[in-house]
């Protein structure tokens, strides 16, 4: 996988298809596995547990005639400090530039839940698109209970639908399995003849806007969010201090920063044994990832201020500007 630094690109000899295509919702309800059947790389990390995507992440799809540009973003919540009004920011950032906007919600999901975004999302002009995602934990066989109640899949289904309807009367609907890859096919046909004509924002052989240092942090904080429990996964970030790469290696030195020393001790375990298991899978995951050997040392250090000061998040790439 190649990175570039983000970069407007403009060609005017060649006008084509091009525009940005934003991805919101509440947490946990499968925008950043959304992103990555787009996109057809793994570039938001996925977990089941919610709040997973902290920053918004752009993902490039090019094509000779055509350039889409996805946005991951966090889930829409109420703020409780700083960290979360960043990714709140974020959230709010993706209804500003889009050409087209994904919502996505799930078969289970309240839809009066965070009103106060959804109604700026009815008054936007621009085309959207919600995103009934997870119609693969209905039932479809008549008269068989669902997991979310005694309705028949289908039936669920289309109240959800109506209900919807009501609250976005102006958005297309679509239901689809972001997992199973079921309506995706679909939706970026859709996609594609909504994008305005327009020659391409970034080189066409640019695949994100973040570097490989993004990636490396992200994919060691999603195995933390694999491996702990309760509030440490949400008590940690990952800096990467050194990364240096050669043709058929790459050596990082990451640091997991958290906010007691009670923490430090479990993200560490007895004896290092928790700390060496989450840099094994982590380094696995990042050989994979770049396609050459990782040699991956981490180290535990705590920083009890993090989600609350505006210096440290800057650090940490917590600015939507």
């Amino acid at each position: 996988m190649r990175f570039f630094r983000l970069r407007r690109h403009y060609n005017k000899a060649k006008m084509h298809k091009a525009g940005f295509v934003n991805i919101v919702g509440n947490p946990n309800v499968g925008k950043s596995t959304l992103m990555n059947q787009l996109v057809g790389e793994r570039i938001s990390i996925a977990t089941f547990k919610a709040q997973t995507t902290r920053h918004r992440i752009m993902g490039i799809v090019n094509t000779d005639d055509m350039q889409i540009v996805f946005s991951d973003t966090p889930g829409v919540l109420k703020p409780n400090y700083k960290m979360q009004e960043m990714m709140l920011a974020f959230s709010e950032s993706a209804l500003a530039d889009a050409d087209v906007l994904l919502y996505v919600t799930d078969v289970v999901e309240n839809p009066e839940k965070n009103t106060d975004f959804l109604e700026k999302v009815q008054k936007m002009k621009i085309p959207v698109i919600l995103l009934i995602n997870k119609i693969d934990e209905l039932s479809s066989e008549p008269g068989k209970a669902g997991k979310g109640g005694s309705k028949s899949g289908d039936t669920r289904l289309g109240d959800i639908v109506a209900r919807w309807h009501t609250l976005l009367p102006n958005a297309e609907i679509l239901p689809i399995s972001a997992k199973n890859k079921f309506g995706v096919d679909m939706l970026l046909k859709r996609i594609k003849e909504l994008l305005p004509e327009s020659p391409a924002y970034f080189d066409k052989d640019q695949l994100t806007d973040k570097p490989a240092r993004f990636f490396v942090s992200e994919i060691i904080r999603e195995k933390i969010l694999l491996y702990y429990d309760k509030e440490i996964p949400y008590s940690v970030e990952v800096a990467v201090e050194s990364f240096k790469e050669t043709p058929k290696n790459i050596h990082i030195n990451a640091v997991i920063y958290v906010e007691r020393e009670s923490q430090k001790g479990i993200i560490i375990g007895h004896q290092g044994v928790a700390l060496k298991k989450v840099s094994t899978e982590a380094r696995k995951a990042l050989e994979k990832f770049f396609g050459k050997s990782i040699y991956l040392e981490t180290f535990v250090k705590v920083d009890k201020d993090w989600r609350s000061s505006q210096r440290e998040l800057d650090s940490f790439g917590y600015n939507p500007n």
